[in-house]
């Protein structure tokens, strides 16, 4: 077990990346080992997806090394309301 919990990764990316949504979905039967995740934060502001999933992997990168899957999304607050209009 990696020892990770949903609630534990959402509450680190709130802090270091100022979302304003973050939903993980645990997609490992409970054991913390793989993740789907929707990050959105203004920090996404003009950065290409490339830089965004790396201010992410930045933020958990000693975790990463844990989790075995970690698919993410990454959205500006713009981008978040257009996708659920």
């Amino acid at each position: 077990m990696s020892g990770y919990t949903k609630e534990y990764l959402e509450e680190k990316l709130r802090k270091e990346l100022d979302t304003v949504h973050v939903e993980l979905e645990d997609i490992s039967d409970g054991c913390g080992a793989k993740f789907n995740a929707v990050i959105v934060s203004p920090k996404f502001e003009g950065k290409p997806l490339l830089e965004r999933h790396r201010m992410v992997n930045t933020v958990l990168s000693k975790e990463l090394e844990a989790i075995h899957a970690f698919s993410q999304k990454t959205l500006t607050p713009e981008q978040w309301q257009a996708k659920k209009a």
